[in-house]
């Protein structure tokens, strides 16, 4: 029962010995002028960022419109090429059942 509670302690002294020395290297920090140097250099960082993620989208959508465009005049292309060939299709069929109404009355 005593090397748990011994094992407890020695964790919990653990726990508040690794804060106070946290405590004492990040807490006493004054702020001083490069911090706002810094943060103003992260702030100008990610405002580049954002601008070349911005440009990256206007190139994608343009890329994105070009395609759209070039399947519209590709559907287009089809669509007269399928009214050329259903214009002279029909003809066709009817030829075919005629002459297999000829053949059937031949025989």
């Amino acid at each position: 029962m005593s090397r748990p509670w011994v094992l407890v302690c020695l964790l919990l002294l653990i726990v508040f010995t690794s804060q106070l020395e946290w405590k004492q290297q990040y807490g006493n920090d004054e702020p001083s002028p490069n911090p706002s140097k810094k943060q103003q250099y992260i702030s100008e960082r990610k405002e580049a960022v954002k601008e070349k993620i911005i440009l990256s989208q206007e190139k994608n959508i343009q890329k994105l419109n070009e395609l759209v465009q070039s399947l519209r005049e590709q559907l287009l292309q089809c669509r007269g090429e399928s009214e050329v060939v259903n214009g002279t299709a029909t003809p066709l069929t009817e030829l075919l059942s005629d002459l297999e109404r000829h053949a059937l009355l031949e025989d």
